[in-house]
């Protein structure tokens, strides 16, 4: 066979392999934090090993890559609040939405993403996050990007602004920006602008135009991601946990179909698990915990809750696999959870973060296959076994000193990794 013809057969093939995944929002495919069956990533690498490229970023960021068949989009901020010792000014503030080529690595394009208004000042826990923090979503013709204060965004592939809408300036005596990542249900787009509008609003995808807008003053430090709760066979509902409240929206008309006293006060940073007819959340400052519902009620459910636990996540998102909840909490430990009855079955110190470990990871966990990928903020990538001994197998450092606060995005072949100075494409 002519040589030539092999290679472009074996080109095709790769590029069709590549392409035939995505990971379309925070945590991937339905937000399950789960790679699509048969992906292979690396257990073990470095910046020499099983590394296939690195990109500078053109700032810093919180957020996640997504990946769309040949491109990967992550957002980005500069200009102020860049270098925590030499802030700069407030009006230098600027966001970008960068477009990297999946299999070189190479930056296709980057917009500016004009700012609407005023954002919180760098101080305190913003400090932390930057003003970066929410992952775009895509419906594979446009780019969604949130910026808070700085409003919503939605882009074409191929970089073209196609719409700009403000969600709300208003801001808590906290001041610590935005975090939550927008979702698409259908044809709506879904954002909960707590800390902006102390609402969850859904707007029309094609227009920008607003369908419908829930607000609550209970929405007040409600950080989390709004989750799409589709139980086979139930109807669907939007669920955001709150301060003391749990609650479920209709998708049609924004409308409350129920709510439950949750007794967990404070920020809520976690996004609520879905899995089958069950929901998940915790969260909570100073005080912790955890709950378990059964979804598809009406008007208080508090009565419904399936069990409580004083076993906690303050920032990462917990993930499910068969039965299971799996996560690595900002304090540095391994939980394991049984979801139908509450036991913990494993929580442990994780081996490899020296001195303090409060705040260490704020990057949810991801699954591949029978392992879990968790990104800590500054001591490198941890895997386990997806079971109920979360053994940890290994440690992998890229020799990049700035924070990684974003989860991660997988591919078929690939881990995408973010950092404040990278994007990272870890593959055999």
């Amino acid at each position: 066979m002519n040589p030539n013809i092999t290679l472009l057969a074996v080109t095709l093939v790769s590029s069709n392999f590549l392409w035939a995944d995505g990971w379309p929002q925070f945590r991937g495919p339905d937000g399950a934090a789960t790679a699509v069956e048969g992906a292979a990533i690396p257990t073990e690498w470095s910046a020499e090993k099983n590394l296939k490229w690195k990109t500078p970023l053109p700032g810093p960021g919180s957020s996640s890559p997504i990946l769309w068949e040949d491109k990967i989009f992550v957002t980005c901020y500069t200009g102020y609040g860049v270098k925590k010792e030499e802030p700069g000014e407030p009006n230098e503030l600027g966001r970008e939405l960068v477009c990297v080529d999946r299999v070189s690595g190479d930056i296709l394009w980057s917009k500016e993403v004009g700012l609407k208004s005023k954002e919180d000042d760098y101080r305190g826990y913003l400090m932390e996050h930057g003003y970066a923090s929410a992952t775009p979503v895509t419906d594979g013709k446009h780019v969604f990007v949130f910026l808070g204060k700085g409003g919503l965004h939605a882009f074409t592939l191929e970089g073209e602004k196609a719409w700009s809408k403000e969600v709300g300036t208003s801001s808590g005596d906290k001041r610590w920006g935005s975090a939550a990542s927008p979702v698409l249900h259908g044809d709506l787009l879904i954002v909960n602008a707590a800390d902006e509008a102390r609402g969850v609003i859904a707007f029309d995808k094609k227009s920008g135009e607003e369908r419908w807008r829930y607000e609550s003053d209970k929405l007040e430090l409600a950080y989390n991601t709004p989750t799409i709760h589709s139980p086979e066979g139930g109807r669907t509902e939007i669920v955001v946990s709150a301060p003391e409240e749990l609650f479920a929206l209709d998708p049609a008309n924004g409308k409350r179909l129920w709510f439950l006293a949750s007794d967990i006060p404070g920020n809520i940073c976690p996004s609520v698990v879905s899995a089958g007819e069950t929901l998940f959340t915790t969260g909570g400052w100073p005080r912790k915990g955890s709950l378990a519902v059964k979804g598809g009620g009406a008007g208080d459910v508090t009565d419904k809750i399936l069990w409580r636990s004083k076993t906690f996540s303050y920032v990462p998102t917990p993930l499910v696999h068969e039965g299971l909840l799996h996560w690595v909490s900002d304090e540095g430990k391994a939980i394991v959870m049984d979801l139908k009855s509450g036991k913990v079955l494993t929580n442990r110190e994780v081996d490899g973060i020296p001195g303090r470990k409060q705040m260490s990871f704020y990057a949810s966990a991801v699954r591949v296959g029978d392992k879990i990928f968790v990104v800590s903020r500054r001591d490198g990538t941890f895997v386990f076994e997806a079971n109920k001994e979360m053994k940890q197998i290994a440690q992998n450092d890229l020799g990049d000193e700035t924070d990684f606060n974003a989860t991660p995005a997988v591919a078929k072949d690939a881990i995408y990794l973010r950092s404040n100075a990278a994007l990272y494409c870890v593959g055999e």
